[in-house]
């Protein structure tokens, strides 16, 4: 295995985990809820009166991000993603990571920063499994296919 050098964010990536782990703590002090986007996407299937608007607020502002960060950040600082996938392998992955957050009742977000910093043992579990699931896939396309 090789480490592809120019890839390699250390301090980005950094940055957007205290980011999220602040984003997260905030949230759960100031609202009294998980920061977990399956859940935030969840309220709204069926919408509960007096509950829609703080999510899609929540979900337009995660939506408009990128461009906002586009247009005030430094050129130097944007790197477009890049992903070594066809549009079918993109489309049945998150296909299939809808279908892993259903079954675990909550997704990374919720289980991985919220669950775990909060030592629930089920979402010890579920982050156990959807690493070991990423793990599998990645061997698996790695070396069969």
């Amino acid at each position: 295995m090789t480490l592809d050098w120019n890839h390699f964010t250390p301090w980005t990536s950094l940055a957007g985990g205290v980011l999220l782990g602040l984003a997260s703590a905030l949230f759960i002090v100031l609202n009294g809820r998980i920061l977990g986007i399956s859940g935030i996407v969840g309220g709204l299937l069926p919408p509960t009166r007096g509950d829609t608007s703080w999510r899609i607020s929540f979900l337009l502002g995660l939506l408009a991000a990128p461009w906002v960060v586009q247009r005030v950040a430094p050129a130097q600082w944007i790197k477009s993603p890049r992903i070594d996938a066809s549009t079918g392998m993109v489309i049945v992955a998150g296909l299939l990571v809808g279908l892993g957050t259903r079954y675990a009742s909550g997704c990374t977000s919720g289980h991985g920063v919220c669950g775990l910093s909060r030592l629930s043992p089920r979402s010890m579990v579920a982050t156990g499994v959807f690493m070991a699931a990423g793990f599998a896939v990645v061997f698996v396309l790695g070396h069969w296919l």
